[in-house]
């Protein structure tokens, strides 16, 4: 069967995207892929003339930039599915929401509009986004504006740009931040497991810690600019095996919502190789006739939260009042979480099977254990 899987990859300035092109090409092609590259387009704008500085205002400028990406992305999504190759990988070097960075929540809403979308439907539009943390934030004696013409950014720039792409991708259903924790060779071995881990190729696992969390100030979360949140409905399929795991989710805000089929093979230790297929709403709606009606729907609110370089996912359920549940991917067990001091750890629940979401789907849920809020 032909899969065609769109990705972003994106970052703060000079962190490494064009060398990630390289590493990516070489790569994917040994795993069957055909891999097309979507150039970023405000540099091309940027080059040819076309710049905030030379047409009316940025709001005009950002509306071109996007018109722009739109049509490429079109073109080719068009391209792929005339190709005979079965695995087509379409890259993105950048999408439409860096643009979100430049303007203010307002213009950007009004942009969306304007071009027959909304912020919601154009982020998960794509399959996955891979951020690079720029070299200014943990690798400063790297920091160049020498390889790209359109860069102007100071490193203390840098790193706030970086914050506010981070911020704006934000409640995408697969984000992956690769800082500068490493050199940069492993910088780019670990982009490139990150993406064959998306892809579900062969030893591609998904390490995830689970938390059971006070209930934060949902409030005050919501406030915050590096945080999001999503209205999630999970239904789970009949399996004809118990090692296989199948479910389709309806993922959204606003009343603009994805569909995704999700399988999960588990391995061992928590471990897992996780595939996704992105859903037409009509599709979605047939696959819930092999719903296993022996499990309840799960309908939970989830914060998307991204802090110190970390991707966490805090499930809150209707049926507690006084706990969530805080998801985070980590690259290997035992790695050290530096949590926000906001968020309230109680305990590791990360090999209780009572606190998979399989298991909450079960008629009686484990209780509420926190009661002294």
């Amino acid at each position: 069967m032909k899969s065609i899987t769109k990705i972003v990859i994106t970052g703060g300035p000079c962190g490494g995207k064009s060398t990630a092109m390289t590493w990516i090409e070489s790569n994917l092609s040994k795993h069957g892929y055909t891999v097309l590259f979507i150039p970023e387009t405000a540099s091309e704008l940027i080059l040819g003339g076309v710049a905030p500085w030379t047409v009316n205002t940025n709001y005009d400028f950002q509306k071109a930039l996007v018109s722009l990406q739109i049509q490429k992305e079109r073109v080719f999504e068009m391209a792929a599915n005339n190709m005979e190759e079965e695995k087509i990988l379409i890259v993105a070097d950048r999408g439409i929401l860096d643009n979100k960075a430049y303007m203010t929540n307002a213009e950007f809403d009004s942009l969306c509009h304007e071009l027959g979308g909304s912020e919601t439907t154009f982020r998960d539009s794509y399959d996955a986004v891979f951020h690079l943390v720029t070299a200014a934030q943990g690798a400063e004696k790297f920091y160049t504006l020498a390889n790209n013409q359109a860069r102007t950014e100071t490193p203390e720039q840098a790193i706030a740009m970086d914050q506010k792409i981070i911020s704006c991708w934000t409640g995408h259903p697969y984000l992956r931040i690769i800082d500068n924790s490493t050199d940069f060779n492993t910088k780019m071995k670990r982009l490139l497991k990150e993406i064959t881990q998306f892809l579900g190729e062969p030893d591609a696992f998904e390490v995830e810690q689970k938390f059971i969390i006070r209930m934060p100030d949902l409030h005050q979360m919501e406030q915050l600019p590096n945080c999001k949140k999503i209205n999630i409905m999970q239904t789970y399929l009949l399996s004809a095996s118990e090692n296989i795991c199948t479910r389709v989710r309806q993922r959204g805000s606003s009343g603009n919502y994805i569909y995704v089929k999700t399988t999960k093979t588990t391995l061992s230790n928590g471990r897992r190789i996780e595939t996704e297929q992105r859903l037409t709403q009509e599709e979605y709606l047939n696959l819930l006739m092999d719903a296993d009606t022996s499990l309840r729907q799960i309908r939970k609110d989830r914060y998307c939260l991204t802090e110190n370089n970390l991707y966490f996912e805090i499930d809150v359920y209707p049926f507690w009042k006084h706990q969530a549940i805080l998801e985070v991917q980590v690259n290997h067990t035992g790695q050290t979480i530096t949590f926000p001091p906001y968020l309230s750890v109680i305990r590791d629940v990360t090999f209780d099977d009572s606190y998979k979401n399989h298991a909450l789907a079960q008629e009686i849920p484990p209780e509420d254990e926190i009661t002294d809020i």
